[in-house]
C-alpha cells in the first residue's frame, strides 16, 4: 500500500483539534474517538471510488497530511482539503467577526473551525436521503447498517446491495449512486458553479429536494459562501439573535457565509443542548 506525506499551508485561522472535536460530535459522519491529536479518518477518494486513509496534524500554521491507499493519493490529498476546507483562503475570516459581534463570539467559542463532516457530495447526499422523515438516531443507524469495515459503500457496490430500508430510500439511494457514478455529484464540478445554480443541478436526481440539494452543495462540496435558504433552524437562529432576516443579516458575513451559518448552527446546538445537526429543519 502506497504512502504519501503533504504538508499544507493553511492561509487563516485553523485549529484541527477543533475540526476534530467538531466532526466527533456530528452525528451524519461522526468519526470514532481516538486516543492523541491527530485526527484520522478512511474514506472513499472521489471518482476512482477506492480506500485511503489520512491522519492529519498541525505543524504551527501548516496541516501536515499522511496518507496511505491503493489510489492516487494526490487525488486524496486534494480531497482532504476539501472536506476539511483546508484549500480556502480564511485570512479574511476575521474580519467578518470585527463586523458583526454575533459571529465574533462564535469565533470566540470554536477557534479555527472551518465547515467539515461530510467527505463527498456523494455521502452528504446518501445521509440526506436515509434521514429523511426519520430521527437522527434512526438515520444513523441505518447509515451504520450499511457500513463496510466503517466505510459508506462505494456507488457501484451500492447499486449491488439489497436494501432493506424503509420507505422510497432504496430506490433514492439508487439514483444518488447512479448520479455519483455519472459525474453529477462531483465535489469539483459543483464548486465551480455558482451555487445556486449547484443546487438545481443537485436537485436533478431523484430524491433531492431543495434542502438535500442544499445540504449536498454547501457541506458535501464544501462551498465556503452560500447562504441555506431552507434550514429553518439557522433561519430561527439569525431572528432570535439579530432580529432581522437572514438574507439581510447574511450580507455582512461575505465572502464565508457557509462558515458563518455552521458557526451559528452549531452554537445554537450546544444552548438547546442537542449534538451538532445537518437534517433536522
Amino acid at each position: 500500500m502506497a504512502q504519501h506525506h503533504v504538508e499544507v499551508a493553511v492561509q487563516g485561522p485553523w485549529s484541527v483539534a477543533t475540526s476534530r472535536a467538531f466532526w466527533e460530535g456530528f452525528r451524519p459522519s461522526a468519526l470514532p474517538q481516538r486516543e492523541g491529536e491527530a485526527l484520522r479518518s478512511t474514506f472513499l477518494v472521489e471518482s476512482e471510488w477506492r480506500r485511503a486513509s489520512v491522519s492529519v496534524t498541525q505543524l504551527g500554521a501548516a496541516a501536515v497530511l499522511s496518507l496511505s491507499g491503493s489510489g492516487d493519493l494526490d487525488l486524496a490529498a486534494a480531497q482532504v482539503c476539501r472536506f476539511l476546507s483546508l484549500d480556502v483562503d480564511g485570512r479574511a475570516w476575521p474580519e467578518v467577526g470585527d463586523r458583526d459581534p454575533v459571529i465574533a463570539e462564535a469565533q470566540a467559542s470554536l477557534p479555527g473551525l472551518r465547515p467539515c463532516g461530510f467527505y463527498s457530495p456523494y455521502e452528504a447526499a446518501a445521509w440526506s436521503v436515509l434521514s429523511q422523515r426519520i430521527s437522527m438516531s434512526q438515520a444513523a443507524r441505518l447509515k451504520a447498517s450499511l457500513l463496510r469495515d466503517g466505510v459508506f459503500p462505494a456507488p457501484a457496490e451500492l447499486l449491488g446491495l439489497d436494501l432493506d430500508l424503509p420507505g422510497r430510500k432504496p430506490e433514492y439511494l439508487r439514483a444518488v449512486a447512479e448520479a455519483a457514478l455519472d459525474g453529477l455529484l462531483d465535489a469539483v464540478t459543483l464548486r465551480a458553479m455558482k451555487p445556486a445554480a449547484a443546487v438545481l443541478a443537485v436537485q436533478q436526481v431523484k430524491g433531492l429536494g431543495p434542502f438535500a440539494a442544499e445540504l449536498v452543495v454547501l457541506r458535501g462540496a464544501n462551498v465556503p459562501d452560500a447562504v441555506p435558504h431552507n434550514e429553518a433552524r439557522l433561519a430561527d437562529e439569525v431572528r432570535e439573535r439579530y432580529g432581522r432576516p437572514l438574507a439581510e443579516v447574511s450580507e455582512a458575513w461575505r465572502p464565508y457565509r457557509t462558515w458563518a451559518s455552521v458557526h451559528l448552527r452549531v452554537l445554537r446546538e450546544r444552548r438547546l443542548g442537542g449534538a451538532v445537526a445537518a437534517s433536522g429543519r
